[in-house]
This record gives C-alpha cells, sequence and structure tokens, in this order.
C-alpha cells in the first residue's frame, strides 16, 4: 500500500509541488518580502522556520484526503477485497505515505532555511525532540486527513475539506506573535491546537524547551490521531 501511495504522488506533479515547493515558497515570501514588517524580538527566519514547517505538513493534506476518497469512488476497494489485503493497510498505507511526505518536505524545508541564514541553537536531544513532534503532529493529522477524505462525497470536496487545516495555521503563531493579534483573534490563536506545536518546537529549535508548551502540544496530538482513527475505521467499515 505504501509503494502503491507513492507511485501516485510521484505521478502528480500537484501533490508533488503543494507537499514540498509551496512551503519553501511560502518561506521564500515571508522572510524576504514580509518578513521586516514583523518585530519578532529575534531575526524573522529564526522565529518563523518552527511555523513554516507546520504549515509543510498541512500542505500536503489535500493530495492525501482526495487519494483516499479516490480509493473509495473509483472501485478499486471492491478489487483489494478479493485480495489478501489487511483493510487496515489500506488506511494505514495513507497515512504511513503522508508522513514520510511530511518528513521530505520538512526536510528541504529546513535545509533551505539555512540557506537563509536560520541559526538556531539546538543540541541534539533538542533536534530528536522536533523531530518526534514533526511524525507526532503528521501522524495525527494523517490519520484525521483520511477521515475527512472517507467522509467527503467525492475527490473534489475531500480536497476541500482539507483547506481548514491549511488556514489553520495562519491563525496561530507561526506567522506572528499571538500577544501581537487583535482581540478575539489573538484568543483564538492561544488556544487552538497549532500554537502550542509551534511553540514547541520553537523553543527546542531554540535551546530552551518549555515542558508546559510540550505536554499540551502532545495531548493535542494524541486527541486528534485518535480522534481521526476512530471517525475513519467506522467510516470505512460503513463505505467498504
Amino acid at each position: 500500500m505504501l509503494r502503491r501511495n507513492f507511485k501516485h504522488i510521484a505521478r502528480n506533479p500537484t501533490s508533488v509541488f503543494n507537499a514540498i515547493l509551496m512551503p519553501i515558497v511560502v518561506m521564500f515570501m515571508f522572510v524576504y518580502m514580509l518578513g521586516g514588517a514583523f518585530s519578532v524580538g529575534t531575526r524573522y527566519i529564526d522565529y518563523a522556520t518552527p511555523g513554516l514547517m507546520l504549515l509543510a505538513v498541512c500542505y500536503g493534506l489535500g493530495a492525501t484526503a482526495t487519494s483516499v476518497n479516490s480509493d473509495m469512488t473509483k472501485g478499486i476497494i471492491n478489487r483489494f477485497k478479493v485480495m489478501d489485503v489487511s483493510r487496515g493497510a489500506v488506511l494505514t498505507g495513507h497515512v504511513v505515505a503522508s508522513v514520510l511526505t511530511n518528513v521530505i518536505a520538512i526536510g528541504a524545508l529546513v535545509g533551505v532555511a539555512f540557506l537563509l541564514g536560520f541559526s538556531p541553537s539546538a543540541g541534539f536531544l533538542d533536534w530528536l525532540g522536533v523531530a518526534g513532534m514533526v511524525v507526532l503532529l503528521g501522524f495525527a493529522a494523517g490519520w484525521l486527513t483520511v477521515a475527512l477524505g472517507l467522509a467527503a462525497k467525492s475527490p473534489e470536496t475531500a480536497g476541500m475539506a482539507a483547506v481548514p487545516l491549511v488556514m489553520l495555521p495562519f491563525f496561530s503563531s507561526a506567522i506572528v506573535p499571538a500577544e501581537k493579534m487583535g482581540a478575539g483573534v489573538r484568543q483564538f490563536a492561544e488556544y487552538q491546537p497549532f500554537t502550542p506545536i509551534i511553540e514547541t518546537m520553537r523553543g527546542l529549535l531554540n535551546g530552551t524547551p518549555s515542558t508546559s508548551d510540550a505536554v499540551v502540544a502532545v495531548a493535542w496530538c494524541v486527541g486528534i490521531a485518535l480522534v481521526g482513527y476512530l471517525w475513519a475505521r467506522s467510516t470505512f467499515t460503513k463505505r467498504a
């Protein structure tokens, strides 16, 4: 299933662009065009990179939702039923492919960030923490996206269902600190799930990890993963 999903990704230039190249384009836009307009107390590239890493996870989700829905609506599941294929493998293959795509996208993004002057203070254990956070976030977002893809009526609506997950990071501390936002938006940014995840990665990369942020971030990821998994399995059982 994983090999099959990667072949589909490689044959779809749009999904490759959205998952890997689009986050790099956004990084250039914010760092070179808009970065000078933000006062964040440090170099903007150092502040923005953790948030852009989260954006890199979100930008590839639309392709995952569309792919899952295509499997359900184009008859391939009926072929899998008569083959020696685990039903769980069909869903898990999409999730693992999504996580690995996220890792590749973030690796490319961080490489470009270093070329632009990114200079984190993280040690080896801090980098391990960042990697763990990225994988956990990708796993949680992957299951939720698979559930959204299964619930959608068509591949087109499945792709649209993932749009809120792409937009949500812009209403977090990814681009600017939450305390600099207006009333209402500031409170939303402070209490939505992506902000503690970003702040956890930002603290790790700065060499000043926050235990409270990390606990909240892990709790959000585990909760999202559990909801996505149960929703996906229930919907898959009904539709398959």
